[in-house]
């Protein structure tokens, strides 16, 4: 998931080429290609970055050719490419060496593991293979309500516990991969990247779409995603974009509690009210709490006609788990959102494939150094966003995630700040940019190996 820095890897293999003893570097000639008589026993490195990737997306193929002579430029590189499950090796491409022997290429977009090799002028590399695992769309969420379904609930919106408001999470996986396992996950840590499994026995249809029913116990936030176990062709998990869902206790009839907006914007004007069955002219008060503290009374209200009861919070910064007490009679349990605030900077309307781009914005609540930031790009085929990147807030709520673009054609990104019990998560606007064919990287005097 960690961007690779091709530049620096790029530039790295060329010192090494140059600077390591013959014998460690001799490869044996692919079959049917000779050495060229005036350049002498040459030899072709090769690296296909990332090393895993989603079904349907690019990788990067690059290297070296040294020749005894030196005189390594403006020399063919013949790419060979073998799907697993289909039997030898096939020519996708032939890009052209330029200075210091450097050449890049973008084979076609991976469908499942795929192993390359590379040859020129009598010398061949070893070979790479690049693990794919299935896309895994966006789950479509709906909730039950007596004896009818809601429609899709987008991210943000809240659910209910017990078996009666049961959810349904409803996606699918491509290639469609019959029979493999498919769990719900939440995250039970804070800001941590970890994950456990709350829903399983659930697998893979035939037509590639998959159904989960769970039913939440406890009311707070919901940090989830769908994770499709390797299976079949696949040695690679599956992940789903991470949602973030606001789970509350079914109303009191008698006590109602509802917040005027749920989630709402970090800073933002909070105004909590309700209906007391007893009518008007009495006391109402509002309790609240937050990750780690006990109820506590945050404001009170007298009933107006009808039994209304209103309550204003200003500047609203924290999630917040809120009851509404009168005398003996309690509402539900309501938990109240306060979303992340993301602004992303512009990136470049285009860039070359292998192009290292860095990500940057700002978050608030500024003062949360060290949570986790995802860097998400839209799936090709629909079905929302998937994580290629991992940073953390920086200082004063920086962001700034250094990523190599690879690829072609239109690709769309975002900085996604994902909940936790402190704040729910939020995404910046979409991220555009037109990726064009790779260009070769010039080698670097002291390059820098990636850790």
């Amino acid at each position: 998931m960690r961007s690779t820095k091709l530049s620096s890897a790029i530039a790295a293999a060329a010192a090494l080429l140059a600077f390591a003893p013959a014998g460690a570097l001799a490869v044996h000639a692919h079959q049917g290609v000779k050495p060229h008589p005036g350049l002498g026993r040459c030899h072709v490195s090769l690296s296909a970055d990332p090393h895993i990737v989603t079904t349907n997306e690019s990788v990067l193929v690059s290297g070296a050719l040294r020749c005894p002579s030196g005189e390594v430029s403006g020399q063919t590189v013949t790419i060979y490419e073998r799907i697993a499950g289909v039997p030898g090796f096939k020519v996708i491409g032939t890009p052209t060496t330029v200075a210091g022997g450097l050449y890049t290429f973008t084979p076609p977009a991976l469908i499942t593991d795929s192993t390359f090799y590379a040859t020129a002028l009598g010398a061949r590399s070893g070979n790479k293979t690049v693990r794919v695992a299935p896309q895994v769309s966006t789950p479509v969420v709906t909730m039950q309500s007596g004896s009818t379904s809601s429609p899709q609930l987008p991210e943000g919106s809240q659910l209910f516990t017990g078996f009666a408001h049961r959810a349904t999470f409803r996606g699918s996986v491509s290639p469609t991969d019959q029979g493999a396992e498919v769990l719900l996950e939440r995250e039970s840590g804070t800001s941590t990247e970890e994950w456990g499994a709350i829903q399983g026995h659930v697998f893979v249809k035939a037509d590639g779409s998959f159904t989960i029913v769970h039913n939440f116990g406890v009311p707070g936030d919901a940090n989830l995603r769908v994770l499709v176990r390797p299976h079949g062709k696949f040695n690679q998990r599956g992940l789903s974009d991470a949602v973030n869902y606001l789970i509350s206790q079914t109303q009191n009839a008698n006590l109602t509690l509802e917040p005027s907006t749920n989630p709402i914007g970090y800073g933002q004007l909070l105004v909590v009210k309700g209906v007391l069955k007893a009518g008007a002219g009495q006391k109402v008060v509002l309790m609240g709490h937050t990750f780690g503290t006990t109820f506590a009374k945050v404001g009170e209200a007298i009933t107006g006609a009808g039994g209304t009861w209103e309550v204003k919070i200003a500047g609203a910064v924290q999630n917040t788990h809120y009851q509404a007490v009168s005398g003996a009679v309690h509402s539900a349990v309501v938990f109240e959102g306060v979303k992340w605030n993301v602004t992303a900077n512009p990136i470049p309307a285009k860039v070359s494939s292998g192009t290292l781009v860095t990500f940057t914005g700002t978050a608030s609540p500024e003062a949360r150094e060290g949570h986790t930031v995802y860097l998400e790009r839209k799936n090709l085929s629909g079905g929302g966003y998937r994580i290629v990147d991992l940073g953390v807030v920086g200082k004063g709520g920086a962001l700034s995630i250094p990523f190599d673009v690879i690829g072609s054609g239109k690709q769309v990104y975002r900085i996604k700040l994902p909940g936790d019990p402190i704040n729910e998560g939020n995404s910046s606007s979409p991220l555009e940019t037109e990726v064009t064919p790779a260009v070769v990287l010039t080698p670097q005097t002291q390059p820098t190996l990636p850790h």
